[in-house]
């Protein structure tokens, strides 16, 4: 469990989820891709390849003939406040930092806590262009409250506006508003900087908590929790060979719709599939069968049942902390899952030993949307989506069970291994 929480932990931005994603692949002996060239694959290699260094791919080459892909798709992106190009506001004696909401945060549970700020600085050295990855790692920012005294409605009716309430102080004021140049002094970055990719992220600490201390209280849970569940899955499936290809991928940018370069609505996924697929040799019609063949499980965390509102559920729904993995179902194909991919998913748990619950919104209620049907809407693949149980979705510290995190493991390392 500490390698899990050190992960969350060490996640500050999309781009340093990926860069741990890479470490652990890198010493399981993964070989690194570069999309804009030639692909140079050999039986039984293993290779990753990165897009944005927000989004990550990992598969292994076969050695004989497979029968299509196991494919595991999550996402490393959290609801957060971005950093805008020029952010520095000073107002008499304060120094703020100008941001915008990224996702659907629960605006209030940002209030009142130490935050940071990770991402990539982009500086110009000569006539080179370098990209440097940061994160602060110090309390150096606070969205403070207005006392109730000033707001009589904080308990009743308060909707945060994100451009005045939402706005954090800046605890340097050393730099008279020129970011830049405090980028380049507290990172010692060279040259000049020229832009970044900075989000800002709160500074508590992924913890055991519970009488028996076997749930999880952490920042990002949705999704971190499953990418690396996933990719400890993946890794030890790696290990021995398979009869369809294993594919992990993790996607940026889902919590604002996946519609960027490397989100999943967009050809990273199938792009590097069909260069596998001409690596080995296959035409479109057997590109076709192996597609045919394959299957995706899109793992994105699921909401449990909130023991404070039982109104909330769907009256045949019951889901829990630490009961097991979530099989998640919507009629309006918000989620991807069908009688024979729920099927498959429900066969591999009991192949385990593994409970699983299944979780509908109410009828009167919209679902969020999620990997598999963004996914699908590239590359047409047989889909689940599944999840783990948490409380508190999309709240700056998130609450789910220690248990169900290894069930999701478990899970998957037998999909990857099918």
């Amino acid at each position: 469990m500490k390698n899990v929480l050190d992960y969350i932990s060490c996640s500050h931005s999309p781009f340093h989820a990926v860069l741990q994603v890479k470490e652990a692949l890198l010493e399981e002996g993964f070989i690194e891709l570069d999309e804009s060239k030639r692909f140079e694959l050999v039986p039984g290699g293993k290779y990753f390849l990165t897009r944005n260094g927000s989004s990550i791919l990992a598969f292994v080459y076969p050695n004989e003939d497979t029968y299509g892909y196991h494919i595991a798709a999550t996402h490393n992106d959290s609801p957060t406040f971005v950093l805008k190009p020029k952010p520095v506001i000073v107002s008499g004696d304060v120094t703020k930092l100008n941001v915008e909401p990224y996702g659907g945060a629960i605006l209030y549970s940002w209030f009142d806590r130490p935050l940071s700020f990770a991402g990539r600085v982009y500086a110009k050295v000569g006539e080179e262009i370098i990209c440097h990855y940061v994160d602060l790692d110090e309390d150096a920012l606070v969205i403070p409250s207005l006392a109730i005294h000033q707001n009589r409605e904080v308990n009743s009716s308060f909707a945060p506006n994100p451009a005045i309430d939402m706005v954090p102080l800046w605890l340097d004021e050393t730099y008279e508003g020129d970011f830049d140049a405090y980028l380049a002094k507290k990172f010692g970055i060279g040259g000049t900087v020229l832009s970044h990719d900075l989000n800002l992220y709160v500074r508590e600490e992924p913890r055991m908590v519970g009488g028996n201390q076997d749930l999880v209280l952490s920042p990002r849970l949705d999704d971190l929790a499953c990418a690396f569940s996933s990719l400890l899955g993946f890794l030890e499936a790696s290990k021995k060979p398979s009869k369809h290809i294993p594919v992990f991928v993790s996607f940026d940018n889902e919590e604002v719709g996946s519609l960027t370069q490397q989100g999943a609505d967009s050809d990273f996924l199938v792009r590097t599939l069909q260069r596998i697929e001409s690596a080995l040799g296959h035409d479109a019609d057997g590109q076709g069968m192996a597609f045919a063949n394959s299957i995706l499980i899109s793992a994105d965390n699921a909401h449990a049942n909130h023991p404070n509102h039982p109104e909330k559920a769907d009256p045949t729904t019951h889901v829990r902390l630490n009961g097991g993995i979530v099989i998640k179902h919507d009629a309006a194909q918000h989620y991807a899952t069908n009688a024979e991919t729920s099927a498959y998913v429900k066969s591999l748990c009991e192949s385990l030993g593994d409970p699983y619950q299944e979780f509908n919104n109410k009828s009167d209620a919209r679902s969020g949307s999620t990997l598999g049907n963004i996914s699908n809407a590239q590359i047409s693949l047989k889909c689940a989506d599944v999840g783990i149980a948490q409380l508190a979705m999309h709240s700056a510290v998130e609450l789910c069970g220690y248990h169900d995190i290894f069930k999701m493991e478990a899970l998957l390392q037998a999909h990857f291994e099918g």
